[in-house]
């Protein structure tokens, strides 16, 4: 076993998660990473986990579903499922997901399908992503190796060559080497976010205004209240956690009528296993109201990412990552939201992360009232580039650089 997943299992459960004692901890990953979830169970046992709870996944046996399940498999939810997710978050659980799949493993399944399991999907969850989306439960996502995954990034190199590329480059980004301690590495880390994140709310902007040669030109208006997070984030008990690793972003979230133009995106977007190279969205008043994509199928596809729901067609999140940031200058495409978006400004669509004041105690409506979007989906997208600006206004009217040449000017 390669060394450094030892050190890998203690920062995810001792920093990443952080989990407490008496806590109950759930992991959901691929079966075929058992032995890294090992070493998981035994860090949170001795990390003082009440129990831990194991959540198997497998991408190959969810193809076959989405492929010959019965269609009207794909409009049901069961509830015993839903109550187990709410149940465990509402008693104050962790929840650790590892990513492992191949980005192309969903790669001709109907659409269609997919769609219509989410729709029922989010509404059976609800009260689960509510209490992780306001930081109420501690959660944590992060990534290890999968073959054909690694062979996408590393076309042309043998498979266990490409593999070691894959983990050596997730290590990179992990701040872990053979003989660091990794844990200090990231508390390190925090406070870069800690300095940032005070100058920007210090600012109290009004708006963003994101221009690039690409075509980029986007007003994004920030709702009264507004505050800006990045790093580590804080449960109401006072736990600290990294909601994901690795992580480069500072974000907060746009008013949900007050953006206004076209931007265009910088990296591929995943949709359902189908990869959009390029796009571009226009919006008015906050909602998109025009999509261009390379030809009409991936056009359809992003249209109907984006009817999940009435909020689907709303930013949910603004998130600043400078160009030259550790992930970005691996000058590689992960073919993973995780990493991707750690090396570039994206937005997302869907829901918003209640960073308003006093927003994660906020009914539906308040949220609504006081500018954040509501959806049952949440899809970053990639729109950085080495000459991006951005320019905040001020409520007093000033102009400031926020972003010159791709990274921060404050």
């Amino acid at each position: 076993m390669d060394p450094r997943l030892e050190k890998y299992a203690k920062l995810l459960i001792r920093v990443g998660i952080n989990v407490q004692p008496g806590q109950t901890l759930v992991i959901r990953c691929p079966v075929e990473k058992a032995e890294f979830a090992r070493l998981l169970v035994s860090e949170a046992y001795r990390a003082g986990a009440r129990e831990v709870v194991m959540w198997w996944g497998d991408q190959v046996i969810s193809r076959e579903t989405y492929l010959h399940a019965a269609d009207e498999v794909f409009d049901t939810f069961r509830q015993w499922k839903a109550d187990e997710m709410n149940t465990l978050a509402r008693e104050g659980a962790a929840f650790l997901s590892i990513d492992s799949s191949d980005p192309d493993g969903m790669n001709g399944i109907d659409h269609s399908r997919m769609t219509r399991q989410s729709r029922v999907f989010g509404p059976a969850i609800r009260e689960y992503r509510e209490l992780q989306m306001s930081d109420k439960v501690q959660w944590c996502i992060a990534a290890l190796p999968e073959k054909n995954w690694a062979k996408k990034m590393f076309p042309g190199v043998p498979e266990e060559e490409a593999m070691g590329r894959l983990m050596d480059a997730i290590c990179a980004t992990m701040r872990i080497t053979r003989d660091n301690d990794p844990e200090e590495a990231w508390r390190r880390h925090n406070e870069t976010f800690n300095a940032r994140t005070g100058k920007l709310n210090e600012l109290n902007f009004k708006s963003l205004h994101y221009t690039n040669a690409l075509g980029t030109d986007l007003t994004v208006e920030l709702p009264q209240g507004h505050y800006w997070e990045g790093g580590s984030s804080t449960s109401p008990r006072g736990v600290v956690f990294f909601p994901n690793m690795p992580t480069e972003e500072i974000f907060t979230a746009p008013r949900r009528d007050g953006v206004n133009g076209r931007v265009v995106s910088t990296k591929p977007f995943d949709v359902g296993g189908v990869i959009i190279p390029r796009f571009a969205f226009t919006f008015k008043d906050g909602k998109i109201v025009g999509v261009e994509a390379e030809g009409p199928h991936h056009r359809e596809l992003l249209e109907t990412e984006i009817a999940l729901d009435e909020g689907a067609s709303y930013l949910g999140e603004v998130a600043l990552v400078p160009y030259d940031s550790p992930i970005s200058n691996m000058n590689v495409l992960f073919y993973d939201t995780l990493f991707d978006e750690n090396a570039s400004c994206h937005l997302a669509f869907g829901a918003s992360y209640p960073t308003v004041k006093g927003g994660a105690d906020m009914t539906e409506e308040q949220r609504l009232a006081a500018g954040l979007n509501q959806s049952i989906t949440h899809e970053d997208f990639m729109i950085g580039s080495a000459d991006m600006r951005i320019t905040g206004l001020t409520h007093d009217g000033r102009e400031v650089d926020v972003f010159v040449d791709g990274n921060f000017a404050i």
